[in-house]
């Protein structure tokens, strides 16, 4: 593995890292441990926020050090697209589920009214793309993000 490869690995560990760490355990962590679910939903947003921006610094990083090197056959790989998908999920719940779910909570989250209902819908939604992303990116991790070179003797 030469430097380049190490780099890459490095950054999707930690962008992966990252995901898991606040999406699985200091998020569940807080709603758990604080009584007011406000304030936990609160500083759960703003750490799934950081977490976000690492992705798109990441995974666009990523994604131009794998198209420079056009010997990688960037879309002719399942690596190279399931490295899109996870850029792209983490770009969707930035700019459209995000600013949906933001609009939502201004009206006021009472229990069975249907800004809760649609509430419950978009956190869902943005729960399956980030564990989409969070799967993606463990493939990769235990796959390589690059197809391995076999070395003739």
């Amino acid at each position: 593995m030469n430097k380049a490869q190490s780099f890459e690995n490095l950054i999707l560990a930690t962008w992966v890292g990252c995901m898991i760490g606040v999406g699985y355990i200091a998020a569940p962590v807080l709603f758990s441990a604080l009584d007011d679910r406000q304030l936990a939903g609160m500083l759960a947003g703003k750490m799934f926020h950081v977490v976000t921006v690492v992705g798109l610094i990441s995974g666009g990083l990523l994604l131009v050090l794998r198209y420079r090197d056009l010997s990688v056959g960037f879309f002719t790989q399942w690596r190279g697209w399931l490295l899109t998908l996870m850029l792209v999920c983490v770009a969707t719940s930035m700019f459209v589920l995000q600013p949906m779910i933001a609009d939502v909570k201004s009206l006021g989250l009472v229990e069975g009214s249907d800004a809760a209902k649609r509430f419950a819908t978009l956190h869902g939604v943005s729960s399956i793309l980030y564990m989409a992303s969070v799967i993606s990116g463990l493939v990769l991790i235990f796959m390589g993000l690059r197809k391995p070179v076999t070395v003739r003797a």
